[in-house]
């Protein structure tokens, strides 16, 4: 890790949030927009366009879930930290339509070893639309190899 260690925490995730945006098209293709960024925390915003609804006019679930994978992956991977999921689960408590504006903020709840539990709120004008818990496991190697 070098000087990594060096370095603020809040600072040490927004660079390895960087670091995703460029190396990820899955993240860039929803048009997010990112609100914030520290360690074991993202919060990130979506309008649901045209191609994000089903055929009964509602934001398909499968972007819903991309949205909230996308908060958690940015805040499990603020520790300079190769980590994937291990399991993930959603449930949806309210639809959403064409043009609404998403927010999925994403915290982790325990970080131990290899592990870590991460549970992501998604919001449409602060009700809450879905609420995803994932698991993450380090699975070894840094994102950033170089001092910022």
């Amino acid at each position: 890790m070098g000087n990594m260690a060096a370095i603020s925490s809040s600072k040490l995730a927004l660079a390895c949030a960087d670091f995703l945006w460029r190396q990820d098209a899955a993240l860039r293709s929803l048009g997010l927009e990112r609100l914030s960024i520290d360690a074991g925390q993202a919060t990130v915003a979506m309008t649901v366009l045209p191609g994000m609804v089903n055929g009964i006019g509602i934001t398909h679930g499968g972007t819903i879930f991309k949205l909230a994978d996308a908060a958690f992956s940015l805040a499990s991977n603020a520790y300079n930290e190769r980590t994937v999921s291990a399991h993930c689960s959603i449930s949806f408590l309210r639809p959403t339509k064409l043009g609404d504006r998403l927010v999925a903020r994403a915290t982790e709840v325990v970080r131990s070893g290899r592990s870590g539990i991460y549970d992501v709120r998604v919001t449409f004008e602060d009700e809450v639309v879905a609420e995803f818990r994932a698991h993450s496991r380090v699975i070894g190697g840094a994102l950033l190899s170089t001092a910022l």
